[in-house]
């Protein structure tokens, strides 16, 4: 007979003891270790050795590299995120909040490969055929070799598998699919582990391109253990504000090209459809009458220049101490920019509160948008304002001294290319201002004579 055993499974970071404890060890989370019952003898191991196959050793220089190894989404957007498209054997895991679209870009996903004559799976674990064909109809996803199943079953899973024998394979979501040697419930990190190691073996051993959707904790964290984001190739975390309709697809991992990509869309009742100019989207609402307190900044999220607009508003506070809250930036960031302004600038902050919003609900982490966030208060604060046609871009350093960034030229070219006539860049940038003969390129060295740069001199007189 079977030989059953038991352990306790922390269900936040996997960790595993013979007894129960109150807190994990490990992560030090309270009350997150459950009992699973698991099989000594279990039929996971006969499956995983199934799977594997004889694979000797060879030399690096007789491996031979297809061209199809990579293949194209059909979604551009969707393809800059992974580097240029899906690579054949990986597993991609693309995270989000419900509701976000994560189920409706992988359908759509299904629908463009398809079309290219490749076969896919799409295995829904928590929806019924007849639910996903409602939104196929909606989407407008047609196709006679994209294959919808309806299970959670990964045994039944799997004999699919080798019965359809797909290109790709898309599991929606690996939190809902469980497997019978396993006693736990599905969601469970024992689960979540086995499942994703088998379809590991299955994605790198039968060439089979894996897309699973994932879960997220109400912390915005990938729901079940920490290794299931070191064993898949991809992490994509798809972000978006509920109170908007654009989408953003943003890398957090991948082996086959850089993390810093970010791919935005916008919502529709037909789909997501891809925005091709993101900066126009954040800009769109901002009008010529700007007011004290609003800047436009160049940013750059991976290859691709973004216009982003920073506003701040400073007053008198009636409390003790004033507040700094900040919304899109790091908040130990501003209070180091609202410090070396107090210190090299002489702009006395310490009875007044500090309000500062990025527009559009992004979260913006390079320190080239240090600069703007100055300017914003600074101006809000004097009540002034700065050029309707003026960007801003530089680093502060704790001395006052503004900073030289990365991709300097092409933050510039995307702000000529918007029709603005201006932008305030450090000084220390080694950059060929007779390239750009449509926009006036002012260098800056230190932060006080950034200020004087950027006021606009009509509204101030």
């Amino acid at each position: 007979m079977a030989k059953l055993k038991s352990k306790w499974v922390c269900q936040n970071c996997g960790y595993e003891t013979a007894k129960y404890l109150g807190k994990c060890p490990d992560c030090g989370q309270w009350n997150t270790l459950v009992e699973e019952v698991f099989d000594s003898s279990s039929e996971s191991l006969a499956v995983k050795k199934a799977v594997m196959n004889d694979i000797k050793p060879c030399l690096i220089n007789e491996i031979e590299i297809d061209n199809t190894i990579r293949f194209s989404t059909g979604i551009e957007e969707f393809d800059r995120v992974l580097g240029g498209g899906l690579v054949q054997g990986s597993i991609v895991l693309i995270a989000g909040d419900p509701g976000i679209g994560k189920s409706t870009i992988l359908l759509q996903t299904g629908k463009s490969i398809c079309q290219n004559g490749r076969k896919a799976l799409y295995v829904s674990a928590e929806e019924s055929a007849s639910q996903v064909k409602l939104r196929s109809k909606r989407l407008g996803v047609q196709s006679d070799s994209l294959y919808v199943y309806s299970q959670t079953n990964f045994e039944a899973i799997k004999r699919q598998i080798d019965e359809i024998k797909p290109e790709v394979l898309i599991i929606d979501s690996i939190q809902a699919v469980y497997s019978e040697t396993i006693t736990s419930s599905p969601g469970s990190v024992s689960q979540i582990r086995e499942c994703t190691n088998i379809l590991m073996d299955i994605a790198k051993n039968k060439n089979i391109t894996v897309v699973v959707v994932g879960h997220v904790t109400k912390e915005g964290n990938i729901a079940g253990p920490k290794v299931l984001e070191h064993m898949v190739d991809t992490v994509i975390y798809f972000e978006g504000d509920r109170y908007k309709s654009y989408r953003m697809l943003r890398c957090m991992k991948n082996r086959f090209g850089t993390t810093n990509e970010v791919g935005v869309f916008n919502m529709c009742d037909d789909g997501l459809h891809e925005i091709s100019n993101p900066s126009e989207l954040f800009l769109h609402e901002r009008t010529k009458n700007v007011t004290p307190g609003s800047v436009v900044i160049a940013t750059n999220e991976g290859t691709r220049p973004l216009l982003i607009e920073i506003q701040a508003l400073v007053g008198t506070t009636p409390y003790p101490s004033p507040r700094r809250v900040s919304n899109g930036i790091d908040y130990n960031r501003l209070l180091q920019i609202l410090a070396v302004l107090e210190k090299r600038v002489g702009l006395n902050l310490s009875k007044q509160d500090v309000y500062v919003n990025v527009i559009g609900g992004l979260e913006i982490d390079e320190p080239a948008a240090d600069l703007g966030v100055a300017l914003a208060v600074t101006t809000c604060a004097r009540d002034v304002v700065v050029s309707p046609d003026t960007v801003i871009v530089g680093e502060i350093g704790l001395s006052g001294e503004i900073r030289a960034v990365n991709n300097l030229d092409k933050r510039i070219k995307e702000a000529e290319k918007l029709g603005f006539k201006k932008i305030i860049i450090p000084k220390s940038s080694n950059l060929k201002k007779e390239d750009f003969k449509n926009i006036q390129i002012v260098e800056v060295e230190k932060l006080i004579d950034s200020i004087s740069a950027c006021v606009y001199k009509e509204d101030s007189k």
